[in-house]
């Protein structure tokens, strides 16, 4: 499992904001907290909640809408659909998807 922290400038069509986000190799999506994906992004529904575990032990998050969101690291610009996650540990988790095609380019 790889875990990195780094710095990222998150943008959508509301607005955007610089975050640490926390890379996790085992994630399989990209996540945020609520209240910074309403503050980029407008929210989307999913058509069925999707639930997720965490690291801890019994622990499951679940999420009932998304955002799609640009975001730049060190000068290099991706984009992903972020789950809106309630009580999400970290501001944002970048999934192993863009990870993967992070290391393609």
């Amino acid at each position: 499992m790889a875990v990195l922290e780094k710095k990222v400038r998150l943008v959508g069509s509301k607005g955007e904001k610089e975050v640490f986000a926390l890379f996790d190799s085992v994630a399989a999506y990209s996540c945020i907290r609520p209240d910074l994906a309403r503050q980029i992004e407008r929210a989307v529904a999913i058509p069925g909640a999707m639930t997720f575990k965490t690291a801890k032990k019994g622990e499951r998050l679940t999420a009932k809408e998304r955002v799609s969101i640009n975001f730049y690291l060190e000068g290099s610009r991706f984009s992903d659909e972020f789950m809106i996650i309630p009580g999400l540990s970290e501001e944002v988790i970048i999934g192993s998807a863009i990870l993967q095609m992070a290391n393609e380019t």
